[in-house]
C-alpha cells in the first residue's frame, strides 16, 4: 500500500503534531517527497529529523490563518521539488463549550483555522492540480462533521462546513474533463490519541489544557496514519478513520436512524 506514494510529492499541513506527524512518518517510509508545514519550525525540523528519509523532506513553516501569504507559500511548496501531487490538510483546532456559552468571536476562530483556512489553501492549489490533471486533496474532518453531541457546536459547525464544501467541488471537477482526475477527500476520524483536545478552546478563549479521556482511549496516530493511507490510495471519498467501535457506530446510526441519533446524542457529552 505505501508503495503507491513512492516518489510522490506530497504537501502537509498540521505537520507538527498528531495525525500530521504520523502521516510524515508513515509516507517517509513509503519513499514520498514531503513537503512539511505547520507554524513551529523547530518541531517541523524535529519530525524531518524521524522521517525515515530526512533528504527528501523539505520543511516550510507557515500560519494557516494568515490567508495572505498563503498563495506564496503554495508556490514554495511546488518549486521545493517542482510539483504536488497531494495535499493532506490537517491543521485545526477543537472546541468545548455550550452553544449558549460561547461567543461569535470564539465560533469565527474556530472557523478561520478548520473552514477558512482549508478552503483557501484548497483554492490556491487546485489551479496546478487542473494543470497537471491530476491531484488528491484530503482534507481532515471528523465524526463531528457528521453528527452534532453536547459542548462541540463551535468544532462540528466548521467540520460539518467541509463536507458540504468539499461535496461540491468534488461534484464540480468531475463534471469537467480537465480536472476529473482530480480526487476529493474528506477523512472522517473518530478519537485519535492526540493532543487537539489540549488546545481545545473554550468559551472565554482559553484552552481546555489536558487530554480528554476519550482522545487517550482513541486509535493510536500511527495506526489511524496506515487507515488513512489505505483509504487514499483507494481515493475514497469520505473514510472512516478509526477504532470499529462508538464512533463508527453513531455514523451508521445517522445515516439510517437519524431519529435514534438525535434521542442519544444529549448523552454523549465529551469526557
Amino acid at each position: 500500500m505505501q508503495q503507491y506514494f513512492y516518489n510522490k510529492t506530497i504537501w502537509i499541513t498540521g505537520a507538527s503534531s498528531g495525525l500530521g506527524e504520523a502521516l510524515a512518518y508513515a509516507l517517509s517510509k513509503g519513499g514520498a517527497n514531503l513537503i512539511l508545514s505547520a507554524r513551529r519550525l523547530a518541531e517541523l525540523e524535529r519530525v524531518a529529523e524521524y522521517c525515515q528519509h530526512p533528504e527528501k523532506v523539505k520543511c516550510l513553516p507557515l500560519d494557516m490563518t494568515d490567508l495572505p501569504s498563503l498563495a506564496s507559500k503554495a508556490q514554495e511548496a511546488i518549486a521545493a521539488f517542482g510539483e504536488i501531487d497531494m495535499v493532506f490538510q490537517n491543521a485545526g483546532i477543537s472546541s468545548r463549550s455550550l452553544c449558549l456559552d460561547t461567543p461569535t468571536d470564539v465560533h469565527r476562530q474556530v472557523m478561520e483555522i478548520n473552514y477558512f483556512s482549508v478552503i483557501h489553501l484548497t483554492r490556491i492549489i487546485l489551479p496546478h492540480f487542473i494543470e497537471r490533471k491530476s491531484g488528491h486533496v484530503i482534507v481532515t474532518s471528523s465524526v463531528m462533521g457528521k453528527i452534532g453531541t453536547p459542548m462541540r457546536s463551535a468544532y462540528a459547525g466548521s467540520k460539518h462546513a467541509l463536507h458540504g464544501y468539499f461535496d461540491c467541488l468534488r461534484a464540480e471537477l468531475k463534471a469537467k474533463p480537465e480536472s476529473e482526475n482530480i480526487a476529493v477527500s474528506v477523512l472522517t476520524p473518530g478519537y485519535i490519541q492526540t493532543n487537539i483536545s489540549m488546545y481545545a478552546v473554550q468559551a472565554d478563549g482559553t484552552p481546555l489544557g489536558h487530554v480528554s479521556q476519550n482522545i487517550a482511549g482513541g486509535l493510536p496516530a500511527d495506526e489511524a496514519a496506515l487507515q488513512v493511507l489505505k483509504a487514499v490510495a483507494l481515493k475514497k471519498n469520505e473514510p472512516y478513520i478509526g477504532r470499529l467501535s462508538g464512533e463508527r457506530l453513531a455514523l451508521w446510526i445517522m445515516r439510517f436512524a437519524p431519529g435514534l441519533m438525535f434521542r442519544i446524542a444529549p448523552g454523549l457529552s465529551p469526557k
